[in-house]
Parts: C-alpha cells; sequence; structure tokens
C-alpha cells in the first residue's frame, strides 16, 4: 500500500545574521525523510530545539520549506490549492487555551474552518459541528459555551473536534499531550485511538516525551539536531534502540518517569 505522506530531503534554513558580508544560517532541518501510511499513527520525537515543531508547522501549511519534496497520496503537497490543503491536513496546537479564541463560542470555533473552505449552507454547517462535538465526548449544548467556561479537558476536546470539522486524513499535533494533567491525557489519548478508528485518520504527534507517545504510536521518529537518527516500530525502539542518542533519551526519560 502507498504511503498517504511521503517526506524527502526536507531542509530548513532560516537566516540568523551576518559574518561580515557573509549570511549566516540556522539549519532547523538536514534531509528528513520519512513515510506515513494511512490509519498509522507516527511519533516525531525530540528534545527542545531539535526542529520537531518546524517540521509539523511546514507539514500543516504554517511555514515553507526551504528544499525537499512533500507528496500526499503520490502527489506534490505543493500542487493543492490551499483550500485542499487545509482540509486534508489539521493541526491541533499545544496550547489549547492560546489557540481558542475566548471571544468566540465554541460552535463558531467549530464553524470557522467550514467557513474558510467549503460553501456549505448554515444547516449543514451546524449539524457537523454537533457531529465533531459528539465524535469528542461533549455535548450539542457546549456549542453555546465560551472556552473559560468548560474544562481545560474539555477545551482539549474542542481543539481535537476543530480539527476534525474538515474531515482530514491527516492531523498533526504539536505537543497537545505534553501540558495535560495525567487523567486528562489518558482521556485525550483515548480520545485520539477512537478517531483513528472510528474515521481513519492517520496522526503525527510531536512531543518532546516517549513515555507519553510509548502506547498510542505505531512508530517512532528521533529527531536530534534536525535529523531523524532513528525510526521503528514503538515497542521495538523501546526494548531494543540502535543510537546512543536514543539509548541516552530512553534512560534520562525512564529516570525522570519513576520520579513522577
Amino acid at each position: 500500500m502507498n504511503p498517504i505522506l511521503s517526506v524527502r530531503g526536507l531542509n530548513k534554513h532560516y537566516l540568523s545574521g551576518f559574518s561580515g558580508f557573509k549570511r549566516q544560517y540556522l539549519h532547523a532541518l538536514k534531509d528528513v525523510s520519512f513515510d506515513l501510511s494511512a490509519g498509522e499513527t507516527l511519533a516525531i520525537v525530540g528534545e527542545t530545539s531539535s526542529g520537531k515543531s518546524t517540521l509539523a508547522r511546514i507539514l500543516a501549511g504554517a511555514d515553507a520549506k526551504t528544499s525537499g519534496e512533500i507528496f500526499f497520496e503520490e502527489q506534490p503537497l505543493e500542487s493543492y490549492p490551499a483550500r485542499d490543503r487545509c482540509s486534508m491536513i489539521r493541526m491541533i496546537f499545544q496550547n489549547a487555551n492560546s489557540s481558542l479564541n475566548p471571544n468566540l463560542r465554541i460552535g463558531q470555533l467549530l464553524e470557522e474552518p467550514l467557513l474558510f473552505s467549503s460553501e456549505l449552507p448554515e444547516e449543514t454547517r451546524l449539524q457537523m459541528v454537533y457531529e465533531s462535538l459528539n465524535h469528542v465526548g461533549l455535548l450539542p449544548e457546549h456549542a453555546q459555551f465560551y472556552p473559560h467556561m468548560i474544562s481545560s479537558g474539555q477545551r482539549q476536546r474542542v481543539c481535537v473536534a476543530r480539527a476534525i470539522m474538515l474531515r482530514p486524513k491527516i492531523i498533526i499535533a504539536d505537543g497537545a499531550l505534553s501540558t495535560l494533567d495525567v487523567l486528562v491525557r489518558a482521556q485525550i489519548i483515548q480520545l485520539l485511538r477512537d478517531l483513528k478508528r472510528v474515521l481513519n485518520i492517520s496522526f503525527i504527534l510531536v512531543s518532546h516525551d516517549l513515555h507519553i507517545i510509548r502506547h498510542i504510536s505505531d512508530r517512532i521518529a528521533i529527531l536530534a539536531q534536525g535529523e531523524i537518527i532513528e525510526i521503528a516500530p514503538s515497542e521495538e525502539l523501546f526494548k531494543n534502540p540502535q543510537q546512543d542518542y536514543t539509548k541516552t533519551l530512553l534512560k534520562e526519560q525512564s529516570t525522570l518517569f519513576k520520579k513522577q
């Protein structure tokens, strides 16, 4: 089966300054390549400044690549119109509080992607809002609430509901699990599992914590200084890591996990 997403030789350089008259660049991503299968959950794990959020933004269309190729269903991703691209790949951000406009009701927040990417009548949009709320375990009545009126866990569910509004084939979650308490995190992980099964969505989970994503990801890619140094099925990576960097990361995080 052909992958739903293919990344080949992806590079991202930022201008960091000048040395005399010569430009200096920060190489955030270096020759990154991987495939994502339909219905798969791939975790991108790396420490701070490893390039994982830069990769997430480029895949979601929020940032531009310097070079390399990205294919969606074997077609260059950039060949799709912006409206279609927004429908195919959606993103869940780390902080639900900052990504939800406090001045809009939940229903309005969920309706925004439909207003931008479709010409559906109001009645159909409202029905899709209710369906998305139901998918994430919320009630139709929540459409009338403002973000401050619901719990942090419910706000994260709203972010997930907004991500699935356009029925995307891929959802990228950038640190969406790391700021949640243990109970809420477990609930959101189960929610993502259910959505993967029911809607056949592929997920890319971006995280700094291997233990958070261990039991939800099918494969894990380790990103270090902008390069993927190892990629393997989740349990295989935990049981038999190949790179010294991965071994050190596992050891450090295991020690921290036991202290928590």
